[in-house]
C-alpha cells in the first residue's frame, strides 16, 4: 500500500529570510533618498526666505531712505508679514550683515544691507556653509 505524502502549503523559512532581506534593502534605499529630499527642501526653503528677506531690505531701503536696524523693523512697517524660522537652526536666529553701502543719493543713514543664516553647516549638495549663503 502506497503512502500518499502530504503537500503543506505555506513558505519555507529560507524563502521568507530572502523576502524580508529584499524588504529591508529596499526601506534603506528610500530612507537614505527621503534624506536627501529633505535636506533639499530645507535648502530650497532657506534660499526662498534669504531672498525674500533680502528683497524687503531693499524696498525699505530704498522707500524709507534708510537702511532697516533689524528684521523687526521690517515687519513692523509691512515688508515682511514675519520673521521666519530658518529651516537649519529652526529659531529666528538669522546674521544680520550691517555696511555703510547707500542705494541711492537720497539716504540718509546705513544700517542692515544683508541677511544669513546662523548655521554652521556645510550643504552636502555644495559643499558651503550656510552661514554663507
Amino acid at each position: 500500500m502506497p503512502r500518499k505524502t502530504i503537500r503543506r502549503r505555506g513558505f519555507t523559512l529560507i524563502e521568507l529570510m530572502i523576502v524580508i532581506t529584499i524588504i529591508i534593502i529596499l526601506v534603506g534605499i528610500g530612507a537614505a533618498s527621503y534624506d536627501k529630499t529633505v535636506q533639499r527642501s530645507k535648502e530650497a526653503v532657506l534660499l526662498n526666505d534669504l531672498r525674500v528677506m533680502r528683497d524687503g531690505i531693499d524696498n525699505y531701503t530704498l522707500d524709507k531712505q534708510a537702511a532697516p536696524q533689524s528684521l523687526d523693523d521690517l515687519v513692523q512697517d509691512g515688508y515682511l508679514r514675519e520673521v521666519p524660522l530658518d529651516p537649519m537652526t529652526r529659531a529666528k536666529d538669522w546674521v544680520p550683515e550691517f555696511e555703510s553701502v547707500v542705494l541711492s543719493p537720497d539716504q540718509t543713514s546705513v544700517g542692515m544691507r544683508n541677511v544669513h543664516s546662523n548655521s554652521p553647516r556645510v550643504s552636502p549638495f555644495d559643499n558651503t556653509p550656510y552661514n554663507q549663503w
